[in-house]
């Protein structure tokens, strides 16, 4: 039997909510991305829970357990129950009676097979007992092995249930797929079948799938098949994956971590409000796109917006053109990031007021800039 550990499992935490289940004659077993991220040997961040107790049975064991459950999702079956600070979210066991496309309406189950089949793919219906027993009801630990991503059963049921699972499955084939292997073909075959669910699902939802797609250490043959099967039109209209690789190939020349943001403009998508990003990603998106045609230097980037933007400019630039990082980037970067200009707006009074006053700092400031930032306060005060 294969068996599944780590700090996640053995933490008295974690093993505090399992035992608190079991101690009543319960099921419980930690499910999907924490068994799954275990056994790939990735960092596990949640560990989630399903068991066959009811919604009101798990309050009433954590109450007496002295844990805390605070009813996050109770109606489908969701109680968070807080153990040494760590939230734990205990599911029952469900089966799918309805669905829409965005949402399901759900029965509480007795079985893990039936818990297991309502899942997306094989490789996130894997369950671990307390002790690291692992159950595998639909056989994904192969799929895992393989870093197959598969749906669970036929793959156009599983797509009308929830049409977010086609951008899922391109983040999990990002993240955990073989690119040398390919994408399956079921599951291609069930997503150009239903590329018009797309059109139901919100922008935030979009927009947080992207996002997390995009910062897998190389989502280019992903977004590439994205683009093949016309998905990429659908969420991201006029984006293209042609310059993505090469970007990548760039960020790991330099040392760059992923980067969704930079990653959305060399795809030529700069409209974050269009997702629902944050206004710090929307303000990021409108420098990358003023920035990449824009005749500045690398060392002025740095200088008037940080040795950051200056770098995935460079990349950027450099990627869409086919071209090398320039050799003396980090030293065009370091000259700019850490220059100050030496004058300020009263050395220039009272000569200058008003807007000749700004309009003459500036064209000072551009002789500075131009020099290389090496004229002195006296130089430009001449």
């Amino acid at each position: 039997m294969t068996q599944v550990g780590g700090e996640w499992l053995s933490r008295a935490s974690t093993q505090a909510v399992l035992a608190m289940l079991e101690q009543a004659g319960n099921a419980a077993f930690a499910v999907g991305g924490c068994v799954r991220n275990a056994l790939l040997g990735a960092p596990v961040a949640d560990v989630d829970i399903a068991t066959d107790a009811r919604p009101d049975t798990v309050v009433a064991l954590a109450k007496a357990a002295g844990l805390k459950p605070v009813p996050t999702g109770i109606d489908h079956g969701t109680v968070t129950v807080v153990a040494d600070g760590i939230g734990y979210e205990v599911t029952t066991f469900r089966a799918d009676v309805e669905t829409d496309g965005r949402r399901a309406v759900v029965r509480f189950s007795d079985t893990i097979d039936e818990d297991a089949a309502r899942r997306d793919f094989t490789m996130n219906a894997l369950y671990a007992d307390a002790r690291g027993a692992m159950r595998d009801p639909l056989n994904g630990l192969p799929d895992l092995r393989a870093r197959r991503v598969r749906f669970i059963r036929d793959a156009g049921d599983r797509i009308r249930e929830d049409y977010l699972r086609i951008l899922r499955f391109f983040r999990f084939h990002a993240w955990y797929g073989d690119p040398d292997e390919g994408v399956d073909e079921d599951a291609l075959a069930g997503i150009a079948c239903n590329l018009d669910g797309l059109a139901a699902l919100s922008a935030e939802r979009i927009g947080h799938e992207i996002t997390r797609l995009l910062s897998a250490p190389d989502p280019a043959p992903s977004v590439a098949v994205m683009e093949q099967v016309g998905v990429l039109a659908r969420v991201l209209p006029g984006a293209t994956s042609r310059m993505l690789a090469p970007l990548v190939a760039l960020e790991e020349s330099a040392a760059l971590p992923p980067e969704p943001m930079r990653r959305l403009a060399v795809m030529g998508f700069f409209d974050a409000r269009s997702l629902r990003l944050s206004k710090a990603r929307q303000k990021q998106l409108d420098a990358y796109q003023d920035l990449i045609s824009d005749s500045a230097g690398y060392a002025e980037i740095a200088y008037r917006h940080g040795a950051a933007m200056a770098r995935d400019v460079a990349a950027l630039r450099s990627a869409s053109l086919g071209q090398p990082l320039p050799d003396d980037l980090g030293a065009q970067i370091a000259a700019g990031a850490g220059a100050k200009l030496p004058i300020r707006a009263q050395d220039l009074m009272p000569a200058f007021e008003g807007p000749a006053l700004g309009d003459e700092l500036r064209a000072r400031e551009r002789r500075w800039i131009e020099s290389g930032f090496t004229l002195t306060k006296a130089d430009l005060l001449k």
